[in-house]
Protein backbone atom coordinates (compact mmCIF):
# COMPACT_ATOMS: atom_id res chain seq x y z
CA UNK A 1 0.00 0.00 0.00
CA UNK A 2 1.42 3.51 -0.98
CA UNK A 3 0.57 6.70 0.61
CA UNK A 4 -1.84 7.64 -2.25
CA UNK A 5 -5.88 6.70 -2.79
CA UNK A 6 -6.17 4.18 -5.61
CA UNK A 7 -9.83 4.49 -6.94
CA UNK A 8 -11.33 1.49 -9.21
CA UNK A 9 -14.27 1.60 -10.38
CA UNK A 10 -15.66 -1.87 -10.47
CA UNK A 11 -19.28 -0.71 -12.10
CA UNK A 12 -19.79 2.43 -13.92
CA UNK A 13 -23.03 4.00 -12.77
CA UNK A 14 -25.04 5.54 -15.21
CA UNK A 15 -27.03 7.74 -12.53
CA UNK A 16 -26.46 11.11 -10.62
CA UNK A 17 -23.26 11.95 -10.30
CA UNK A 18 -21.80 12.56 -6.71
CA UNK A 19 -20.29 16.46 -5.97
CA UNK A 20 -19.48 18.21 -2.68
CA UNK A 21 -22.47 18.94 -0.23
CA UNK A 22 -24.70 15.95 -1.77
CA UNK A 23 -26.22 13.61 0.59
CA UNK A 24 -25.50 10.22 -0.28
CA UNK A 25 -26.99 6.82 0.30
CA UNK A 26 -24.31 3.89 -0.17
CA UNK A 27 -23.75 -0.16 0.40
CA UNK A 28 -20.25 -0.55 2.01
CA UNK A 29 -17.81 -3.37 3.09
CA UNK A 30 -14.48 -2.30 4.40
CA UNK A 31 -11.72 -4.51 5.45
CA UNK A 32 -8.08 -4.03 7.13
CA UNK A 33 -4.96 -4.78 5.17
CA UNK A 34 -4.89 -8.31 7.07
CA UNK A 35 -8.62 -9.23 4.86
CA UNK A 36 -10.51 -8.85 8.34
CA UNK A 37 -13.67 -7.09 7.98
CA UNK A 38 -14.44 -4.21 10.10
CA UNK A 39 -17.20 -2.57 9.06
CA UNK A 40 -20.45 -3.27 6.34
CA UNK A 41 -23.69 -1.65 6.21
CA UNK A 42 -24.26 -4.71 4.43
CA UNK A 43 -24.49 -6.77 7.64
CA UNK A 44 -26.03 -4.01 9.61
CA UNK A 45 -29.01 -4.61 6.66
CA UNK A 46 -29.22 -1.08 6.36
CA UNK A 47 -27.47 1.17 4.20
CA UNK A 48 -25.09 4.43 5.06
CA UNK A 49 -26.25 7.88 4.39
CA UNK A 50 -23.37 10.70 4.67
CA UNK A 51 -23.10 14.39 3.32
CA UNK A 52 -19.65 13.88 1.05
CA UNK A 53 -16.55 16.20 0.84
CA UNK A 54 -17.32 18.76 3.98
CA UNK A 55 -15.41 16.50 6.34
CA UNK A 56 -17.95 14.42 8.08
CA UNK A 57 -16.44 11.22 6.59
CA UNK A 58 -12.72 10.15 6.07
CA UNK A 59 -10.74 12.23 3.57
CA UNK A 60 -10.75 9.05 1.59
CA UNK A 61 -14.54 8.84 0.91
CA UNK A 62 -14.94 12.70 0.71
CA UNK A 63 -11.97 12.44 -2.03
CA UNK A 64 -12.06 8.99 -3.52
CA UNK A 65 -16.25 9.18 -4.28
CA UNK A 66 -16.41 12.57 -6.26
CA UNK A 67 -17.73 11.71 -9.59
CA UNK A 68 -19.26 8.53 -8.76
CA UNK A 69 -22.58 8.19 -10.19
CA UNK A 70 -25.74 6.27 -9.18
CA UNK A 71 -25.70 2.70 -9.73
CA UNK A 72 -22.04 2.28 -9.64
CA UNK A 73 -19.66 0.57 -7.42
CA UNK A 74 -15.93 1.58 -6.78
CA UNK A 75 -13.30 0.21 -4.51
CA UNK A 76 -11.31 2.60 -2.52
CA UNK A 77 -7.54 1.73 -1.37
CA UNK A 78 -6.84 4.24 1.64
CA UNK A 79 -3.80 5.11 3.32
CA UNK A 80 -3.93 5.64 7.31
CA UNK A 81 -3.46 10.09 6.50
CA UNK A 82 -6.52 9.70 4.54
CA UNK A 83 -8.59 7.64 6.83
CA UNK A 84 -8.21 8.00 10.99
CA UNK A 85 -4.65 8.69 10.82
CA UNK A 86 -2.58 8.47 14.22
CA UNK A 87 -6.26 7.31 15.83
CA UNK A 88 -7.57 4.36 16.73
CA UNK A 89 -11.32 3.36 15.55
CA UNK A 90 -13.49 0.86 17.28
CA UNK A 91 -12.50 -2.83 18.18
CA UNK A 92 -10.09 -3.39 14.78
CA UNK A 93 -9.17 0.51 13.55
CA UNK A 94 -5.51 0.79 15.08
CA UNK A 95 -3.32 3.83 14.52
CA UNK A 96 -1.49 4.42 11.09
CA UNK A 97 -3.98 1.62 9.38
CA UNK A 98 -4.51 1.96 5.81
CA UNK A 99 -8.08 0.76 4.84
CA UNK A 100 -10.00 -0.98 1.98
CA UNK A 101 -13.71 -0.23 0.92
CA UNK A 102 -15.97 -1.48 -1.40
CA UNK A 103 -18.59 0.96 -2.00
CA UNK A 104 -22.39 0.79 -4.00
CA UNK A 105 -23.87 3.69 -4.64
CA UNK A 106 -27.45 4.20 -4.34
CA UNK A 107 -28.55 7.42 -4.44
CA UNK A 108 -27.39 11.35 -4.56
CA UNK A 109 -29.39 13.94 -3.30
CA UNK A 110 -28.43 17.50 -3.89
CA UNK A 111 -30.35 20.88 -2.62
CA UNK A 112 -31.74 20.76 -6.21
CA UNK A 113 -33.56 17.94 -5.75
Amino acid sequence: MTDQLHITDLLAGDGKAVVKGALITTHYTGWLEDGTVFDSSHQRGKPFQCVIGTGRVIKGWDIGLMGMKVGGKRALQVPAHLAYGERSMGAHITPNSNLRFEIELLEVLTRDD
